[in-house]
């Protein structure tokens, strides 16, 4: 199995976060066996595209919330690192807990 579970919604809160509040989170390494994905389905253009990034963060966002660590965006990149047999991705992490 690639992901802890398959999730289609965001379960928790909004966060408020944008581009630059993502931009200032440090990224850090989660291992793909831990995540929870917020999407049950992908482009397949976004897997397979060489500039994937051009015009989002280079890494993965990923909320913590309730204990799990939610994928919000970057399922492609997990995807990606998974077929390459990785078993971790860089990722900015948001804690949602209080």
């Amino acid at each position: 199995m690639i992901f802890k579970r398959v999730g289609t919604e965001r379960p928790y809160p909004a966060h408020g976060l944008d581009a630059r509040g993502w931009a200032g989170l440090p990224p850090t390494q989660v291992r793909l066996d831990e995540l929870v994905t917020t999407k049950a389905t992908l482009q397949l253009d976004a897997l397979l595209d060489d500039d994937s990034t051009f015009y989002g963060d280079l890494f993965a966002h990923v909320v913590r919330w309730r204990g799990d660590l939610y994928l919000e965006d970057g399922l492609h990149r997990a995807l990606r690192a998974a077929l390459q047999q990785r078993n971790v991705l860089h990722a900015r992490v948001f804690s949602a807990d209080a």
